[in-house]
């Protein structure tokens, strides 16, 4: 009766985690709560996911990481890129797979991938090369680079943990090192050859704004009931308007670049996102009757545009900001910081109509007005990845030395001293603290609760599974499919499953369902149980099909100007690539 239970509560927590019906901390509030009050554990065992080594050591590195990219340490790599850098997509490519996978090894992913985005995007505004073509391959590249060492994604730590938990040795910090660096190899490799063929070009509208300009903006028509323009041929009217540029066209939330944007015909309610001079902007509208500046959101009030003096910039809802689950209308940002909200973007689909009342996902993006005190304050509240360019953020240089020394220390510590990883990351980020690399206020920031909150709610359910005998059950249905005469199939199946419920759910969630029936599989058929657990945890990192399975897919979705198309195009083939190399290169490094 009490696996019946569990089955349910796993099903409706997976349910709740894939819908987002409700936050992630929420979810996890209600799995504790319902394995404690059904007694399938106890109150204690329940809130295990709290202490849990695992949840300890991923809050601390989140800590170090924020060292590391509050002090410049990523972005000394990258420094000079634009100067050396060939503008071909292939040698962009690989260029930053070098630099993001290393920096990925040791740093958690979503730092990374948030610094490399204005780099990228001022090496796109000075030449061809589109967006589109190369921040989902940088996403891929960190993914990729976090499974070549246990710190370098927190899905390893928590594998790590759940191995020991289970009576295993556990692994070292550069145990994945092996087989991960060949796993990187031949997934930068494929993603290199299918990227330009799979993605088509697209692009952000901050990576069409040129990167210096004098006294140009970007700013919003809108054509109006009754204008003289609708029906008018839009390449006709740009002629003739001298140095204003169309970027884009908006139509009833599609969104047209100017390449097609220049052939169609204009109708009511078209938005048209143009750059000029204030002079040139003026003098287009007092040319056109029926043409006017867009609305913007103040607030929970919608109300013209009153000034094209603003700047206008894209912001990304970071996967940890706590704008996530939010309504437009109750962030106050016109009144804490003087920017006003535009449009929303979600999933490559634009929203200019009821914004307000619009929940913000992570991965939306935000069309910002505003000043630039308004946008260094919102800038430095952590919430969103303001696209602009990599100066606009201020680090402590002078502190970067400091951090690396002590990331280096903690990375020795626990690799050949002998101290546990979970004391040697907590230390590492206590000095980062007292250093003043990273501020106290920052370091809270840095912390990302959903992930550690799906931990805590998550973790007690590896336990259930083992204690009501559920996980044992599964077992022995996989093996009356499967069978027992071929373990390479078993361990295939394994990382194929993973890959595919990591796409759809949380990496660690799946992690924390897999890796318990993965030890039990291993101990009835007789074989050592790393090389199933090794398969979890690179099968729960190839989330590469879908922009919800892993944090840095959906960053990159608005800057990327991204579809759910896109991601399936190159994501699938890349799952069906790492998913044959893992099933030939895990048995090599770790025999079965």
């Amino acid at each position: 009766m009490e696996a019946i239970i569990l089955t349910a509560i796993i099903l409706g927590g997976l349910i709740m985690f894939a819908t987002r019906i409700v936050p992630i901390e929420v979810t996890s509030l209600l799995i504790i709560a319902a394995l404690a009050l059904t007694g399938i554990l106890e109150p204690s065992e329940a809130l295990q996911g709290f202490s849990s080594t695992a949840t300890v050591t991923i809050a601390a590195m989140f800590v170090l990481s924020a060292g590391l990219a509050r002090t410049g340490a990523v972005e000394a790599l990258t420094g000079r890129l634009e100067t050396y850098c060939s503008l071909r997509a292939s040698s962009v490519l690989i260029v930053f797979a070098g630099i993001v996978a290393l920096s990925s090894a040791f740093i958690n992913n979503t730092p990374v991938v948030v610094i490399m985005v204005p780099v990228l995007l001022s090496i796109c505004r000075g030449g061809p090369l589109r967006p589109s073509r190369i921040f989902l391959p940088i996403s891929y590249f960190s993914i990729l680079g976090g499974t070549c060492t246990l710190i370098g994604t927190s899905t390893n730590i928590l594998v790590d943990d759940l191995f020991r938990k289970a009576g295993g040795a556990g692994f070292n910090i550069f145990d994945f090192t092996p087989l991960g660096l060949v796993y990187l190899l031949v997934g930068v490799t494929a993603i290199v050859i299918l990227a330009p063929r799979l993605i088509p070009e697209r692009t952000s509208l901050t990576a069409l704004i040129p990167g210096q300009r004098a006294a140009r903006f970007v700013t919003e028509f809108v054509i109006e009931e009754g204008s003289k323009l609708v029906g008018a041929s839009v390449r006709e009217i740009f002629e003739k308007t001298g140095s204003v540029q169309l970027l884009e066209l908006i139509r009833r939330e599609e969104i047209f670049l100017l390449i097609h944007a220049k052939e169609m015909y204009l109708e009511v309610g078209d938005a048209l996102i143009v750059e000029g001079s204030p002079q040139e902007i003026n003098a287009v509208l007092s040319r056109h009757q029926g043409l006017e500046l867009a609305s913007v959101v103040e607030d929970d009030t919608r109300v013209p545009m009153k000034t094209i003096q603003l700047k206008m910039v894209e912001a990304v809802i970071l996967p940890d900001s706590p704008f996530t689950g939010r309504f437009v209308r109750d962030l106050g940002l016109n009144r804490l910081y003087g920017v006003k909200v535009m449009a929303v973007q979600r999933r490559g689909r634009q929203h200019r109509y009821k914004i307000r009342a619009m929940r913000l996902q992570p991965g939306d993006v935000l069309l910002l007005q505003a000043d630039d005190p308004g946008l260094a304050a919102l800038r430095e509240t952590g919430a969103v990845l303001i696209e602009e360019g990599v100066e606009q953020t201020i680090h402590r240089r002078r502190r970067m030395p400091v951090a690396i020394a002590i990331m280096i220390t903690v990375v020795i510590a626990a690799a050949s001293l002998g101290v546990p990883l979970a004391v040697a990351a907590i230390g590492g980020a206590a000095l980062m603290m007292i250093t003043r690399c990273v501020r106290t206020d920052e370091a809270l920031r840095s912390l990302d609760i959903p992930t550690l909150m799906l931990l805590a709610g998550t973790i007690p359910i590896g336990v259930a599974m083992l204690k009501t005998g559920l996980a044992k059950a599964i077992v022995e249905g996989v093996v009356s499919c499967v069978g027992t005469s071929q373990p390479w199939i078993i361990l295939s199946s394994f990382y194929l499953l993973t890959a595919i419920l990591s796409a759809f759910l949380s990496n660690h969630a799946t992690a924390v369902l897999l890796v318990p029936i993965a030890i039990d599989m291993a101990g009835r058929l007789g074989f050592d149980p790393r090389p199933l657990v090794i398969a979890v945890a690179f099968g729960a990192s190839a989330s590469f099909a879908t922009p919800i399975g892993y944090q840095t897919n959906a960053i990159v979705m608005g800057p990327g100007g991204y579809t759910w198309g896109d991601y399936l195009r190159l994501g699938i083939p890349l799952t069906l690539i790492m998913w044959i190399t893992a099933t030939v290169l895990i048995p090599v490094f770790w025999p079965l």
